[in-house]
């Protein structure tokens, strides 16, 4: 399942696939260039880094089921569960309320060594006047902290700890600024923004999720290390109505029960793509090394550089992830039975 992206707006994604209509039939934008192919090194983080998830609603992707599976069979590590409110998910007692009963009823289903949420408090950073980064004023909001004292306690030379994104990247940025040596302990791994299209080699910190606060953007594009994961998939084939029988007999699978009509009724992007690209080898198929290159309205660009200190997920395989999902979903082991 190779994918051109079609259209994106607010928190949708549409996706046409390679095999099911060709390059001259897309309709509606441009399409997706595949751009290098996958170098001998991949990304810079994997499996083998302890992860911090950070996201708003728990209901609109399936980015907590895959992380709750992958941490107990292969990783990676869950080391922590950021919460925050944003755009559609404005709701954060509500947000906190859905993936603290995530995690229960993953730990009810035998998974184990999952952290509970916490909640995470902020607004949008605000981009200064002078344009300064060092002018910004922190939120120091919890999320922030956190991420500054779980780098510091799990951080090594050579494996630092991935920060991986399905909303704003307001509260990695925000650790930048509580703690700039930060920059050393962790790279962001982001599900947002536009890859490459209409043959222009310029992508975007944009729609989804990168509208949401352009000034972090631009901080951690510049100040920290960063994978975009700008390859998304059709997240309807990952738990499809007609499967739902098939999923395991358990609190988990009956959690994944009930929230697959939500994910079908909800405008959604892909979010789970930022764990997906760590724990699951087959799913990233492209990547280009990127630097920032000023501004596209209130988007931060990245363009092509061999020696850049970004990484752009240009290419991904959803069937592999959809694979993987369902073989960690009906292999008895995974709950212990």
């Amino acid at each position: 399942m190779r994918l051109r992206c079609l259209e994106i707006g607010p928190k949708i994604v549409r996706l046409a696939f390679l095999g099911g209509c060709s390059a001259a039939a897309v309709a509606c934008g441009g399409t997706l260039d595949a751009g290098t192919n996958l170098p001998p090194e991949g990304l810079p983080v994997g499996a083998e880094n302890p992860v911090i998830l950070s996201n708003d609603g728990a209901y609109d992707n399936w980015q907590g089921e895959y992380a709750v599976l992958l941490a107990h069979a292969g990783g990676p590590a869950l080391a922590g569960i950021i919460v925050s409110a944003a755009g559609m998910w404005s709701d954060l007692d509500a947000n906190l309320s859905g993936w603290q009963t995530l995690v229960t009823r993953s730990r009810e289903s035998g998974l184990a060594n999952l952290p509970d949420p916490i909640r995470s408090e902020s607004q949008p950073l605000e981009r200064p006047s002078d344009d300064s980064i060092e002018s910004t004023v922190a939120n120091r909001s919890e999320g922030a902290l956190f991420i500054v004292e779980t780098s510091s306690r799990l951080s090594r030379p050579g494996l630092p700890v991935v920060v991986a994104t399905g909303g704003r990247l307001t509260d990695v940025a925000d650790a930048y600024l509580v703690d700039p040596t930060v920059a050393d302990r962790i790279v962001v791994v982001a599900s947002l923004g536009t890859g490459f299209s209409g043959g222009e080699r310029v992508a975007r910190m944009s729609i989804p999720n990168g509208e949401m606060d352009p000034w972090a953007n631009f901080i951690v594009a510049t100040r920290l290390r960063y994978v975009q994961v700008s390859a998304y998939y059709d997240q309807m084939t990952d738990v499809a109505a007609e499967r739902t029988a098939e999923l395991p007999d358990n609190a988990l699978g009956t959690w994944m029960r009930d929230k697959q009509p939500m994910i079908l009724d909800t405008p959604v992007a892909s979010d789970q793509v930022s764990v997906v690209a760590l724990g699951v080898p087959a799913f990233v198929q492209g990547v280009v090394r990127v630097a920032p290159s000023g501004w596209d309205g209130n988007a931060p660009k990245l363009v092509p550089d061999p020696d850049g200190p970004a990484w752009l997920v240009t290419e991904s395989d959803g069937d592999a992830a959809t694979a993987h999902l369902w073989g960690l979903l009906l292999d008895p082991a995974t709950f212990g039975r």
